[in-house]
């Protein structure tokens, strides 16, 4: 039985890079770049004014003299001829400079007379002006291979007409549950029966990784349910199980997918809760097979799953985000395992604090609903004292920026 730390290596050194496909430049958005993107010209792609003002040639300009003024150069349109000697022109910003200007003066630093203008202050050569290629260079790498795309990156892209991006493939990822007592949402729920929850928590924990989810139904307990739907999931980039994993009668899960050639890399971890963790190949797909509780389900696709999924989308961070907290409350467990505490963080006084977010049996989903954070509990210790620090894995968007 592998620790914590041994199962997440094997399971991220066995998952593939997926390709690459070429997507529209909004439907980027979050994905990750899967090639080196270069600038095809320089940006800007020539001096332009930044300030709607005056073109001048700094050697005419001293405070309080007057230039007539010869044109007019808005943004879009080229530059008129050569600026003369104690001439200006009027610019708007982003326009292009005219030949012989070295400044642009703003229009609230000025006074108009006729036509002429007059100069209220002192004028430094280069002021004002963004120069040709003072961005970025023809040729300079403006999107590195493994960015996660954000708004600025599509700004960046677009400006430089990249309407298609070659990103890392989604992966397609099947979810199954297992046994006889599910019935899936919106079919009547008589005694003994419980609803298909984990198909859909699942569901949701993919698309928020970025992949695309396969809802594969329920197999049921019997080894022609569970091999039918299995086949069908082995044609998915990755399969995840949920329940029948963890030894009993009924629990044909392993049987199952060994039959089908999965390779099983280890069945159990030294965790608490989701032991009952499995993790196979199939000719290089991942197969997870998680617990069946659906606050076990959870963790075990935060704490192992997601990580698997981003490295096979290209990412590079894939670890989740830690910080220290300060736990409020005395929490006490049994050596031998880690143990995965569902907490709240909160900050008061500038402090953080991690306190525990209600009953830690696995069958209360309701901790897991209130917790933002699930504080690692290391294996050897049996007691965490009230004001000790932990570290805590951050779970969503308004625990994040907590982050140190």
């Amino acid at each position: 039985m592998p620790t914590f730390e041994e199962a997440r290596s094997i399971i991220l050194s066995n998952v593939p890079t997926l390709g690459m496909e070429r997507v529209d430049l909004l439907g980027s958005l979050g994905r990750v770049a899967a090639e080196d993107v270069a600038a095809p010209w320089d940006m800007p792609l020539y001096d332009n004014s930044a300030m709607d003002g005056f073109a001048v040639r700094s050697e005419d300009c001293r405070a309080g003299a007057s230039l007539r003024v010869t044109g007019y150069i808005p943004a879009g349109e080229t530059a008129t001829p050569a600026v003369l000697p104690g001439c200006a022109v009027r610019i708007m910003t982003g326009a292009q400079i005219p030949p012989g200007c070295d400044a642009v003066v703003p229009i609230e630093e000025t006074e108009e007379r006729e036509s002429a203008v007059l100069l209220r202050g002192k004028v430094n050569r280069s002021q004002h002006i963004r120069f040709r290629g003072e961005d970025v260079r023809s040729g300079d790498t403006v999107v590195t291979a493994g960015t996660v795309l954000h708004p600025p990156d599509i700004s960046m892209l677009a400006s430089f007409g990249k309407a298609f991006v070659p990103v890392h493939r989604k992966a397609r990822v099947a979810v199954l549950s297992t046994g006889d007592e599910l019935v899936e949402l919106g079919e009547t729920l008589s005694p003994g029966k419980i609803i298909n929850s984990n198909a859909l928590s699942l569901a949701a924990a993919v698309t928020a990784t970025g992949a695309e989810p396969v809802i594969l139904g329920i197999a049921r307990d019997n080894m022609k349910s569970h091999r039918e739907r299995m086949t069908e999931g082995l044609k998915a980039d990755v399969l995840i199980t949920s329940a029948g994993v963890s030894g009993g009668d009924r629990d044909l899960v392993r049987d199952c997918l060994t039959e089908l050639g999965v390779h099983q890399l280890f069945w159990r971890v030294d965790i608490k809760p989701g032991g009952p963790l499995a993790f196979g190949v199939k000719e290089g797909k991942p197969v997870f097979s998680l617990p069946g509780n659906p606050v076990s389900t959870m963790v075990t696709f935060e704490e192992f799953v997601r990580p698997a999924l981003l490295r096979m989308m290209g990412h590079r961070r894939v670890i989740p985000p830690y910080v220290k907290a300060t736990l409020r409350g005395e929490v006490r467990k049994k050596p031998g395992k880690v143990h995965f505490l569902r907490v709240r963080i909160e900050v008061e006084n500038g402090v953080r604090w991690a306190i525990p977010a209600g009953d830690q049996h696995t069958g209360i989903l309701r901790t897991m609903v209130r917790a933002n954070g699930i504080a690692v509990l290391p294996k050897e210790k049996a007691v965490f004292a009230d004001g000790e620090e932990v570290a805590v894995h951050l779970l969503r968007g308004d625990a994040e920026m907590l982050e140190d």
